[in-house]
């Protein structure tokens, strides 16, 4: 566990990529707390009073170079989320971007990497019960998200090394308040009546709090320096039944109790079919379902989390309890 009054670093100039997120933000908030000197990349702006905002792409290597220029260290958060789309979209950010952005981190002397990852990169569908992280398998992700992650995640392990250490998070389900991709889409989905619990909603899942997930990247840029060369799957390590994650995350948000109830078969072969026509036309929004998504909510994955405290030397200070508590609150106020 790390003491606040103790972490006056050494390293003073961090690059965060992928700030104008949730997480991101979060993260270079709690860095300009510690005394850090924070650059971001982003399309737009981070929101972050303080830190040094460079606008554009991981994929400009211009802007990367800009970015990355006298920094120590970097946490590369920034990808292309979706559940579906372009698949040249995916692989021009979660892969030419992070090999733009490892290639300027090496030539700038960079001493220190974290890179932001996924479990879905090392989920081939099965259930995972008190599972180790794995290894990424893009050939067996599901998605462009996770095969383009997964290959992003290769590609930085690849380019660790004694001089440049890099370790790689894949924080599992973040939810918490100010969250638009799960937490935001699961509530308004509840309150228009269209969120369902797929089967019996039994199949355990563990998440992850955002404030916590805030705190493991913060330790994992003191421990690279300890570790590296591995992935580590982070969570609160509360697994709960799906049902009742979904069912406690619609309450908070002041939404009723989801009561669609659809069987797991014909939610995958819905999902499969989503998958096979989403991309014709044009859309604004996610797709109603997918058959990841099917998965995801009909089959355990929930992680050993003994690997991950030991390297980070770190434990969540939030639990779900509290988590799901202060989520209320947040949403009690707006």
């Amino acid at each position: 566990m790390h003491d606040p009054e103790e972490k006056r670093k050494s390293i003073v100039k961090i690059l965060v990529t992928g700030a104008s997120g949730l997480l991101g933000s979060s993260v270079v908030r709690k860095l300009l707390e510690d005394g850090h000197e924070v650059t971001t990349l982003q399309r737009r702006a981070s929101g972050v009073a303080g830190a040094r905002d460079i606008r554009g792409s991981v994929t400009e290597p211009a802007a990367v170079a800009e970015a990355m220029s006298g920094q120590n260290a970097v946490i590369h958060l920034a990808a292309k989320v979706s559940m579906a789309g372009d698949p040249s979209d995916f692989e021009r950010v979660n892969i030419g971007g992070t090999e733009h952005v490892l290639r300027e981190a090496k030539a700038a002397g960079v001493s220190r990497f974290v890179h932001i990852s996924s479990p879905s990169v090392a989920n081939s569908g099965d259930s995972l019960v008190g599972a180790p992280a794995g290894v990424a398998n893009p050939a067996a992700a599901r998605g462009e998200y996770a095969r383009t992650k997964g290959h992003g995640e290769l590609l930085a392990l690849a380019a660790d090394s004694a001089e440049f250490p890099v370790l790689v998070l894949r924080p599992h389900l973040m939810w918490g308040p100010g969250d638009t991709q799960l937490t935001e889409r699961i509530i308004e989905r509840a309150r228009g009546g269209r969120m369902p619990i797929l089967g019996s909603g039994a199949a355990l899942v563990d998440t992850l709090y955002v404030s916590n997930a805030v705190d493991a990247i913060l330790a994992a840029l003191e421990a690279v320096t300890r570790v590296h060369g591995e992935a580590l799957v982070v969570t609160n390590g509360q697994p709960r039944a799906i049902g009742e994650f979904v069912e406690r995350l619609a309450k908070a948000g002041g939404a009723g109790r989801p009561k669609l109830r659809i069987p797991v078969a014909p939610a995958l072969a819905a999902g499969a079919a989503v998958d096979a026509i989403w991309n014709l036309s044009e859309h604004d929004d996610e797709p109603p379902l997918t058959r990841f998504l099917a998965e995801q909510m009909s089959t355990a994955h929930w992680f050993d989390q003994r690997r991950t405290r030991e390297v980070l030397q770190w434990e969540p200070a939030v639990s779900f309890e509290e988590g799901m508590a202060e989520l209320a609150r947040h949403y009690a106020t707006r």
